[in-house]
């Protein structure tokens, strides 16, 4: 009982040394933000127009939602790289469910997000069962699913929606773009979830450390298939809104996006290895990233450059994680 005690406070507190490392990415993303803000807007008056901001936000409302699912899988110590192609699947199967065999919204929305919650259970599946680390297998769900979007489409685009799909992408709720409002609900859904329920907790145990958590009675397998379908139906939420402000359905939608997301994710402070992190730092990883590449739009940089500078962000923003990491495991 005494060792089923201590390995319950392993995950259900958090290390002295994660307060620090939490500081320390708070401190430093907030400037970072800050920074991009006065350069860009210096660069282009532009910039900070009304207008052009209420644009960023909801710019990056899909990216916000895909990247709630995201901070979970990376908090347990997972990752999910087929989230791009799950978002161009959603964008050509809502699509031919609603033109091609004449389901409304509604029911085309509920059966895509059901297919959604299918393939991440199928990528927990071969993660638990098969033990294919989740790098791989959701590199593999990458590639089958981006394909089959192309079968599904022969490589077309698809049109034709009824008028009310329309508002779930380009509608208002008073002055507020209904993807934005979406947006902030699903990270009040998600800060609730990890800082106010057992489910947050266990996350954040699996990731420091999945063992104690298993041992702690906790069923680390179903918690990880939960994780997975849960990062899927985000995204797919994010591919239908996608969809509704594109109001074309192509199978070419996604692509890199997986690299924005956890860009995003590792960027607001989730530590790539699992554990560590806060839903507060993704929306700012998230503005960083809408700020970003709006700026580099209005300075005209091209798309080209644009994902070269995205890499190295990447690259900065893990390279980062692991230093401060590994240094405060030394002075602890």
């Amino acid at each position: 009982m005494t060792q089923k005690n201590s390995l319950n406070q392993t995950f259900s507190k958090k290390p002295k040394r994660t307060v620090t490392t939490s500081s320390i990415r708070s401190y430093a993303i907030s400037l970072v933000l800050l920074l991009l803000l006065v350069v860009f807007s210096l660069a282009n008056p532009m910039f900070f127009r009304a207008e052009n901001l209420f644009n960023v936000t909801r710019q990056v409302a899909m990216l916000g939602i895909s990247a709630v699912g995201m901070t979970f899988v990376l908090l347990a110590g997972g990752i999910d790289l087929s989230v791009g192609s799950l978002l161009s699947l959603v964008s050509v199967v809502c699509a031919k469910l609603m033109v091609e065999m004449g389901l409304n919204p509604a029911a085309a929305v509920l059966t895509t997000l059901l297919m959604c919650a299918g393939i991440g259970a199928l990528n927990a599946f071969f993660i638990n069962e098969v033990n294919i680390p989740p790098l791989i297998t959701t590199l593999g769900s990458m590639t089958i699913l981006r394909g089959t979007s192309y079968v599904l489409s022969d490589g077309r685009h698809i049109w034709g929606f009824p008028d009310q799909f329309r508002v779930i992408g380009q509608g208002y709720l008073g002055p507020f773009p209904v993807p934005v409002i979406l947006m902030v609900l699903f990270f009040l859904f998600g800060w609730a979830f990890l800082t106010r329920t057992p489910f947050g907790r266990w996350t954040y145990g699996i990731g420091d450390n999945e063992e104690a958590t298993r041992l702690s009675g906790i069923n680390v397998k179903k918690m990880k298939y939960l994780l997975y379908i849960l990062s899927s139906l985000l995204t797919g939420i994010a591919g239908i809104i996608l969809l509704s402000r594109m109001s074309s359905g192509q199978p070419k939608v996604g692509t890199g996006y997986e690299l924005e997301v956890v860009t995003a994710v590792v960027l607001g402070g989730v530590s790539i290895f699992g554990g560590q992190g806060k839903l507060l730092g993704v929306l700012f990883g998230v503005l960083i990233i809408g700020v970003l590449e709006n700026g580099m739009i209005l300075m005209n940089i091209s798309d080209y450059y644009q994902q070269i500078i995205l890499g190295f962000v990447l690259l900065a923003a893990v390279g980062f994680d692991n230093k401060v990491s590994g240094r405060l495991k030394k002075n602890t």
